[in-house]
C-alpha cells in the first residue's frame, strides 16, 4: 500500500478519536480477549455481537462504530453468514504508525 496520503491521515485520526473506537481497536490487537467463537479470531476477526457487548453500546452504535474504522482502512470486516467479523487492519496500523513517528 505504501505511505498514507493526508486524506487516510485525516480519516484513521477521526476514527481513532472517539475514546471507544480507540478501545475497540486496541481490543482487536488481543482476539482472546472476546468469548470463543467458532474460528480463531485471527483467521475471521470478532463477531460485532462480542464487539458490542464489551463496548455496551447497541447494535446499532455498534455496527457505526466499525463502519467509521472500515472506512478509515483500520478494520477489515469479513462476512460470515449472517454476522459480521472484524480484525485490525495490521498493514494500515504500521503505515499510520510510521507516519506518526516521522513526524507527519
Amino acid at each position: 500500500m505504501g505511505e498514507l496520503n493526508d486524506d487516510q491521515l485525516v480519516s484513521a485520526f477521526k476514527a481513532l478519536g472517539h475514546p471507544t473506537r480507540l478501545e475497540i481497536l486496541g481490543w482487536l490487537k488481543d482476539g482472546d480477549s472476546f468469548p470463543p467463537q467458532d474460528r480463531p479470531a485471527e483467521e475471521a476477526g470478532v463477531c460485532l455481537k462480542h464487539i458490542q457487548a464489551r463496548a455496551e453500546v447497541s447494535q446499532s452504535t455498534a455496527s457505526q462504530f466499525m463502519a467509521t474504522l472500515q472506512r478509515a482502512d483500520l478494520v477489515i470486516c469479513t462476512r460470515i453468514g449472517q454476522f459480521s467479523h472484524y480484525r485490525r487492519n495490521e498493514q494500515t496500523i504500521a503505515e499510520l504508525s510510521k507516519a506518526i513517528g516521522s513526524g507527519v
